[in-house]
């Protein structure tokens, strides 16, 4: 089976994969179904964040118009369970306004996008990034953490502590490899702000790559 992994290229130094890969942008729905038929694809994953709205749509859009078939590959949402503290909000304006508005140290874990709607809030902010910002951040009082995970919740809940975090707010990405630091907010009992996902129209999803494995030999097979 031939395949081409494509991704947008916001880290500086992703992960090697067992694929040829592509970089960058399509130039929207019009550039990505073009690349399509140009490439003769004829089935498209999308594994892209759930937060990554914009393409997402993009690629349902461009496979209708393409003719492609579309499977979503997406990571179970997380549900607040025993012991959590968590305020479910739709945005980031409605994550800033369910925080302290000062005196509070919050760990903003939505990466380095989207950070602007906190500085209206005159609290301290962590941030735990995979690259080094290329210049100084739209918070006044902010630190960042240069890392890349996965993180145990012994590693969160030593950050968390180390840096006396009051709150934290979280985009509900779902999966395992990023619960660490919820499972860390509860053992600490703090407060979690959560980020609902983006709504979307309805697509086929499935949430194990064993699935969507499944889902090509069998679309590949007909």
């Amino acid at each position: 089976m031939n395949a081409i992994f494509s991704y947008a290229g916001r880290t500086d130094a992703p992960r090697a994969q067992p694929l040829p890969m592509r970089v960058g942008g399509f130039g929207g729905v019009a550039g990505l179904s073009d690349y399509l038929r140009q490439q003769e694809i004829s089935h498209v994953i999308d594994a892209t964040h759930p937060f990554a709205a914009r393409i997402s749509r993009n690629a349902m859009l461009a496979c209708e118009r393409a003719g492609v078939d579309l499977l979503v590959l997406q990571r179970r949402a997380w549900r607040a369970g025993d012991g959590d503290n968590w305020t479910m909000v739709a945005d980031y304006d409605s994550a800033a306004a369910a925080l302290p508005d000062g005196g509070a140290r919050v760990f903003l874990a939505i990466g380095k996008q989207n950070l602007q709607p906190f500085a209206s809030r005159a609290n301290r902010y962590l941030l735990r990034l995979v690259d080094a910002p290329q210049g100084p951040l739209p918070l006044p009082n902010a630190e960042a953490v240069i890392a890349r995970g996965p993180f145990t919740p012994e590693d969160d809940f030593d950050l968390l502590t180390r840096h006396r975090v009051t709150h934290l707010v979280a985009k509900n990405s779902g999966g395992s490899g990023a619960e660490a630091k919820l499972i860390a907010a509860r053992r600490l009992g703090l407060p979690v702000v959560m980020i609902d996902r983006p709504a979307l129209p309805s697509r086929r999803i499935v949430h194990r790559p064993e699935d969507a494995l499944d889902w090509l030999h069998h679309s590949t097979s007909a």
